[in-house]
């Protein structure tokens, strides 16, 4: 696609039906706070009636129409349109009857004063649906179209706090479906194509409009008193039997918890949903029509409990959006934090009953600390509110802060008001704002009235800044070992004043007993005055019940304790503890190592073994040296393997053999990963299904396996699922030994159409950016970062950051630490938060250069 660049003072194209009137210039591109907010107080009752007729062919445009009902208080000033496109695309608009020239200035359509009248407007516009964000396939599309993209399909007022009422009609293909957020009223076939009429939706916010069409299978179920819908493409009749009814179900749960919780009955018509290949998110709340990542939905019983529970949670979370999101929408999405913790907060909360033998402190702690504290530990860590002057700049606010850190923020909240109060202030919040838009302070006000706690300032210190505290302890022990002080000190990692509140539990370990303290932290210092006279313990476990947020003090030589710890939050967090302490330079990476193996072999809790996995494998491939690696692969796959052929539950040993897979690339390892691909070994009880025996065969090209060539060839006539196949085939290039495939294949990623399947390009990127092929794509990291820009432009939410860490987030090396360097110096003035993300990203390149700084100067 040709890269178009929008001036502030940009060349436009007039065609004119009547005489042109003089043109405003001083609109900027994107959707301002200026523009959103004087707009927002100027119109209403807004009415979109749209309709898109999709051709057969792919390429074909989609014409499109709409007519506009918005009623306005103020004709003092012309009325701004937002749409994202060609000029060219907008082939008439008509306002209140007059046909008007066209005027699109920096992706506005300008409705000029003497069009508009005081009261209800009607605006009709002919156009060709723009396609960045219609996500076009052969035989099937959907729309996405958050934060701002809304604008980029069709002529609309693009921000959240205005929000609309919408009729849409849909021409497609006779033998397509269409899913949108409403009911259908009729349809009527016109030859090779079918119109679908759908009736009147709710009122939501732009980036909540979508419709999916296309050819799928549909199911549907009536497991209460709503009747809900799904559509897929997923062919594998084993997944598709195993894992419906369990769809349906998880929807209903949900919707059950959700209308007791809130004390708010479903807030729209229905509740409908597509599975889609290659989604580019797990899953996207439209209103009524949610759509979600087909290979998160759909499962085996090879599935660990794992997935199984991440898919229950994708699905109470999307749900969840229905009341926090869609229901009561952020006035501007500098609070689009509060949509996602709400939909995060409320999934860990769905499913305490749902999964009864799960252990949901520890899945909470797993789900959200790590990730937390992977963003929050860098120089690019943000606070989970973060200032916004302009809806194009939206997308770079996600990530693992306002998804992780801010439910850990959240439960800590719930802990000072209590779980009644709390409760009772998200009814009175639910109520009052419904079909409305609110401001985090709105809230804090609701349960500030709750409280003898100020909530306010302990907002302001949780959600308007950023970093985590770093704890360290001060204890004194008297002639006979026993403690005559304790004192806990916390300061900020970035360097900061700033203090968190907190409330956590310090376990201490004794020979035949142990001892649990809570501590209230308020202050940077705090006395645990209860331990004085107590005899010296063998280890203290800080943060043990997992509900405080930090780094906290650990003494290498009691780490032999952790595995021994009955309670497994308390082993749990120990080991994202110890993780962490690497990271900083106060564990040495081996000896967290032979923690983690430790764990890998004692642990029962597939939770915990699956933390662990993921602990060991980034340690093998960016903390230890190409010589440490060849000594440890063997101790590891040796290790894993043997456990391999205890009777051991399946869940659990697909876990370990992700472990071996991840690390087995070479002699003894990669033959049995070979043998267990070609079925010459069967481990008992380790099931795995078709797509797992594909991925183990791109395993085996990845790491140079001699017969790769005939392994891909083999792997790829077994695919019967298109899109599955057409997956594969993208990613092929990637796997190749030739290096000019590879060159060509990077080379082409310059290219937007070719960066259309964004997960497809992070699994390419992976493959070509592995630390076993970094000598050679080296030479694209560079052009990597150089890209960054215009992947934010085209690219959807999480793209950028997914595009660096399948890039420089692969990276450890001199040359690479050095290359980063130099685009971050040769690019001063790089949009701050696409800086940001770089520098998450880069994170373990950065501290491993810091380590290996430390460890040179100890040896000199």
């Amino acid at each position: 696609m040709k890269k178009v660049f929008y001036l502030f003072f940009g060349v436009f194209v007039i065609i004119s039906c009547k005489n042109n009137p003089e043109a405003p210039k001083d609109i900027a591109s994107g959707v301002s706070l200026e523009l959103a907010t004087n707009r927002s107080t100027r119109i209403s009752n807004v009415q979109y009636n749209l309709s898109f007729q999709i051709p057969k062919e792919q390429k074909d445009p989609i014409h499109s129409n709409l007519i506009l009902d918005f009623n306005l208080d103020q004709t003092n000033e012309a009325v701004y349109l937002d749409f994202k496109e060609e000029t060219a695309k907008i082939k008439s608009v008509f306002i209140n009857e007059d046909s008007v020239a066209i005027q699109h200035i920096n992706e506005h359509i300008v409705l000029p004063i003497e069009y508009l009248k005081k009261g209800q407007n009607s605006v009709s516009i002919a156009f060709i649906a723009g396609e960045l964000s219609l996500n076009r396939n052969k035989d099937y599309l959907y729309t996405l179209l958050v934060p701002d993209r809304a604008r980029t399909l069709f002529p609309c007022f693009d921000q959240p706090n205005i929000k609309g009422v919408y009729t849409l009609s849909i021409t497609a293909p006779n033998d397509w479906k269409v899913l949108c957020s409403t009911k259908e009223v009729n349809k009527i076939q016109k030859e090779e194509f079918t119109q679908y009429n759908f009736g009147k939706s709710d009122q939501m916010s732009t980036y909540l409009f979508s419709f999916v069409a296309g050819k799928f299978e549909s199911a549907t179920q009536k497991t209460s008193n709503l009747e809900m819908t799904m559509l897929y493409r997923e062919t594998d009749s084993t997944k598709i039997k195993y894992s419906t009814d369990s769809i349906f179900d998880l929807h209903q749960q949900s919707l059950t918890f959700l209308e007791e919780y809130t004390a708010y009955p479903f807030p729209f018509q229905k509740m409908d949903f597509a599975a889609i290949p290659g989604f580019q998110y797990g899953g996207m709340e439209h209103v009524g029509a949610i759509q979600y990542r087909e290979s998160s939905l759909f499962l085996d019983e090879s599935a660990t409990a794992n997935r199984k529970l991440s898919r229950a949670k994708l699905i109470a979370h999307e749900t969840s959006h229905m009341w926090f999101g869609d229901l009561v929408t952020m006035n501007w999405f500098n609070d689009v934090w509060m949509k996602e913790v709400f939909a995060n907060f409320m999934a860990d909360k769905i499913m305490n009953p749902a999964f009864p033998n799960i252990d949901h402190q520890l899945a909470f702690m797993i789900t959200h600390y790590p990730n937390a504290y992977g963003e929050d530990r860098t120089l690019g860590t943000n606070p989970i509110r973060q200032d916004l002057e302009n809806l194009n700049n939206a997308g770079s606010l996600y990530g693992s802060i306002i998804y992780n850190k801010a439910p850990i923020m959240m439960r800590q909240l719930e802990t000072v008001l209590g779980k009644d109060a709390f409760k009772s202030g998200i009814q009175e919040y639910i109520t009052i704002f419904a079909y409305k838009n609110a401001v985090w302070g709105q809230l804090i006000d609701i349960f500030d009235k709750k409280s003898s706690t100020d909530i306010e300032a302990w907002s302001n210190v949780w959600v308007n800044n950023s970093s985590r505290p770093i704890f360290n302890d001060n204890i004194k022990y008297d002639s006979n070992n026993r403690i005559s002080s304790f004192e806990l000190f916390q300061k900020a990692e970035d360097g900061s004043k700033n203090i968190w509140p907190q409330t956590f539990e310090i376990l201490f370990v004794y020979p035949q007993e142990t001892k649990v303290f809570t501590v209230n932290m308020l202050e940077d210092k705090f006395h645990l005055k209860e331990t004085i006279g107590l005899p010296k313990p063998k280890a203290i476990i800080y943060n043990s019940n997992a509900e405080g947020y930090g780094v906290f003090p650990i003494q290498e030589k009691q780490l032999e304790i952790i595995t021994n710890l009955s309670d497994q939050v308390a082993r749990g967090y120990s080991y994202i503890n110890v993780f962490e302490n690497v990271l900083n330079g106060a564990v040495a990476p081996s000896s967290a190592l032979k923690l983690f193996l430790k764990g890998l072999n004692d642990e029962e809790n597939e939770l915990l073994i699956g933390l662990i996995s993921r602990y060991t494998t980034t340690l093998y491939w960016k903390y230890l040296t190409e010589e440490q690696r060849l000594f440890y692969q063997n101790e590891i796959t040796d290790q894993v393997w043997t456990k391999l052929q205890e009777p051991l539950a399946a869940n659990i040993k697909k876990t370990l053999f992700s472990t071996f897979s991840s690390v087995g690339y070479t002699d003894k390892s990669l033959q049995r990963l070979y043998d267990i691909w070609t079925k010459n070994i069967k481990i008992d009880d380790l099931k795995l299904n078709d797509d797992d025996y594909t991925e183990l065969a791109m395993d085996l090209a990845l790491y140079g396996h001699p017969d790769s060539d005939n392994i891909l060839v083999t792997a790829e006539k077994s695919i019967s699922n298109q899109d599955k196949l057409n997956r594969f085939r993208y990613l092929l290039p990637s796997l190749s030994n030739d290096l000019q495939t590879k060159n060509d294949f990077f080379k082409s990623l310059s290219k937007e159409e070719n960066r259309a399947k964004e997960s497809w390009v992070a699994n390419a990127m992976n493959n070509l950016n592995h630390p076993l092929h970094q000598r050679e794509s080296i030479d694209y990291l560079r052009t990597s970062l150089n890209l960054l820009d215009e992947i934010q432009k085209t690219g959807d939410i999480f793209f950028p950051k997914r595009w660096l860490n399948s890039t420089i987030g692969n990276y450890t090396s001199k040359e690479a630490y050095d290359i980063l360097q130099t685009f971050i110096n040769e690019n001063p003035d790089l949009n701050p938060s696409l800086k940001s993300k770089v520098l998450q990203a880069s994170d373990d390149l950065r501290r491993v250069q810091i380590l290996q700084k430390s460890l040179d100067t100890s040896v000199n």
